[in-house]
């Protein structure tokens, strides 16, 4: 078990609690909207930054992905356009999250509403070095589409 240490931002409403999994073998922890001066309006085709008021220590090794909660994409059309966005183990910023309006009316984002799902993932930093050859492979430099239509 990795632990994230959170702390409420200044300002936060600390009632709404942490970022919590709703059923025991959910990948993704659900994140909350921390606006306590009042809801944020997301315009159709729109974006909006909508805080949820923590500050987060992610161990090294580790990062936080952010993703879209996908009853938030289904039924109103709000996605993230970085998804998933990524927190690094060094940010110690307040974590925001990119909300953007696919739908078809604006979206209203109320306090304590669960607005993502986090994810907490492992990463494995490459070494980059420069080679004059690659190996050949069946795919070669085949772009998109060059694997097959379906």
């Amino acid at each position: 078990m990795v632990t994230i240490s959170m702390r409420w931002a200044e300002g936060a409403d600390d009632t709404i609690g942490l970022p919590s999994y709703e059923t025991d073998q959910a990948a993704g922890a659900d994140l909350r909207a921390n606006l306590p001066e009042g809801p944020v309006i997301v315009p159709q085709g729109g974006r909006a930054l909508v805080s949820t008021g923590l500050h987060m220590a992610i161990p090294p090794g580790f990062e936080v992905q952010i993703r879209p909660r996908s009853g938030l994409a289904l039924k109103h059309g709000l996605t993230l356009p970085n998804s998933p966005g990524t927190i690094d183990a060094d940010y110690r910023g307040v974590v925001g999250v990119i909300l953007l309006n696919t739908g078809a009316e604006p979206f209203e984002v109320t306090h304590g509403m669960r607005i993502a799902q986090m994810v907490v993932a492992p990463v494995v930093q490459a070494e980059f070095a420069l080679a004059t050859d690659l190996d050949d492979t069946a795919r070669g430099s085949g772009g998109f589409g060059s694997t097959g239509v379906t």
